[in-house]
C-alpha cells in the first residue's frame, strides 16, 4: 500500500483520531443496512448488517469483522460499505456478541482469538451464498480472522477466496503493553474502558457471581480488565495466557489461503518492532507495512479528510482474488 499522510496530519495519533472521529466515510449517503439476527448453537444471538447489491446471492461477498467495541457505524465499516457498493459487491458487517446495541444472552462475549465464532459465521455465510466470498478483519477482528485461517489450514480456501487483517494486534502482549502506557493509556485505554466496563457489569447483572465486580470497577487498563473478565470467561485463565494463545503472529506460516496483513509502522497500538518479517509470515501471506496511517486511519485530503484509501487498497486486493477465483 502506497500511503502518504496529509501534511496537516503528522504522526500516528492524529491519523488515528481524525480518521475515527472527524473523517468523511462516504461521498453521499450513509449505508442503508438490512439487519439479520442469527441464533447461535449455544442459544445466543449475533446481528449482521447487510448491504446487498441484488437478491441473487451470486455477487462477490465482502464480510467484515470489526475491532474492539466496533459497530456497523464505525468509520471503517461505512467506508468499506461504500467501497463494496462501488464494486457491485454484497457486503455484510458481522457484529460480535454484545456489540450491536443489545446485550447478548450468554455469559460469554467476544475476544481477539475468537476463531470458533468466525468459523461458524463463515461456514453459514458460505452455505447461503453462491458467489465468491472474501473476508476482512479490523484490529481485534483481524487477529481473530487470521487465527481462523491458521486453524482451518487447507480447508479455508473452501470457504473464502482470501482474507485480510487491518491494523491487527497480532502480538497481543506487545500491543497490550503499548496501549497501557503514557498517552495511549490516558486516551485510548480510557475510551475503551468507558464502554467495556458498563457492558461487563450488565453481564454480571445477568449472571450474578460471574466475576468480581469490585475488581472490574477498579481496573485501570486492558491487562486488568482481561484478567478479570475476558480471559477467564473465554477459557484462558488469565491475561498472560490469553494474550499468548490468542495471538496470530506465531502461526502465520500455517495459513494456506491468500492473506493480506496490513500494519502501519506508526500505529499507536501495534509497535513496529512486534511486526513479522516476510520469512516468518510464510508464502501465503502478503505483508503491507507502510510508514504512516496510524491505527485504522490512512486519512487523505484536506480537512476533515477522507478514509477511502484504506478500503480501496485492501478491498481492491480482496476483490482481485474474487475475480481470480471466479475465472479459475
Amino acid at each position: 500500500m502506497n500511503y502518504t499522510a496529509p501534511w496537516w496530519l503528522p504522526g500516528g495519533n492524529l491519523q488515528t483520531i481524525v480518521a475515527a472521529k472527524l473523517s468523511r466515510r462516504y461521498p453521499d449517503h450513509a449505508p442503508a443496512y438490512e439487519r439479520e439476527r442469527w441464533s447461535t448453537p449455544d442459544q445466543d444471538f449475533i446481528d449482521l448488517d447487510w448491504q446487498r447489491a441484488d437478491s441473487s446471492g451470486r455477487k462477490p461477498l465482502l464480510v467484515l469483522f470489526h475491532g474492539l467495541e466496533g459497530t456497523s457505524r464505525s468509520h471503517y465499516a461505512e467506508s468499506f460499505a461504500h467501497f463494496a457498493k462501488t464494486q457491485d459487491m454484497d457486503y455484510v458487517f458481522v457484529h460480535f456478541r454484545g456489540c450491536s446495541g443489545e446485550l447478548n444472552l450468554a455469559p460469554r462475549a467476544y475476544h481477539s482469538g475468537d476463531f470458533e465464532e468466525i468459523a461458524w459465521v463463515l461456514q453459514r455465510l458460505r452455505a447461503g451464498h453462491t458467489g465468491s466470498m472474501v473476508a476482512v478483519g479490523i484490529s481485534l477482528g483481524g487477529n481473530a480472522l487470521l487465527r481462523w485461517a491458521q486453524e482451518a489450514g487447507t480447508q479455508a480456501s473452501q470457504t473464502v477466496s482470501a482474507v485480510a487483517s487491518v491494523c491487527s494486534p497480532i502480538d497481543l502482549a506487545a500491543s497490550g503493553e503499548a496501549i497501557g502506557k503514557g498517552f495511549n493509556r490516558q486516551v485510548y485505554t480510557r475510551m475503551f474502558l468507558q464502554t467495556m466496563k458498563p457492558k461487563a457489569l450488565r453481564k454480571l447483572a445477568q449472571f450474578p457471581g460471574l466475576f468480581d465486580g469490585d475488581a472490574l470497577r477498579a481496573a485501570r487498563d486492558l491487562y486488568e480488565f482481561d484478567n478479570i473478565f475476558t480471559a477467564p470467561l473465554h477459557g484462558f485463565g488469565n491475561t498472560q495466557r490469553y494474550w499468548r494463545d490468542a495471538s496470530a503472529k506465531p502461526h502465520l506460516h500455517r495459513i494456506r489461503v491468500p492473506a493480506l496483513v496490513l500494519n502501519a509502522l506508526n500505529d499507536p497500538f501495534v509497535p513496529a518492532d512486534s511486526l513479522p518479517s516476510s520469512k516468518a509470515a510464510g508464502d501465503w501471506v502478503t505483508l503491507w507495512q507502510p510508514k504512516g496511517g496510524g491505527h485504522v486511519g490512512f486519512p487523505t485530503g484536506a480537512p476533515p479528510a477522507a478514509v477511502y484509501a484504506l478500503p480501496q487498497a485492501v478491498g481492491g486486493w480482496l476483490r482481485q482474488h474474487c475475480t481470480l477465483s471466479a475465472t479459475a
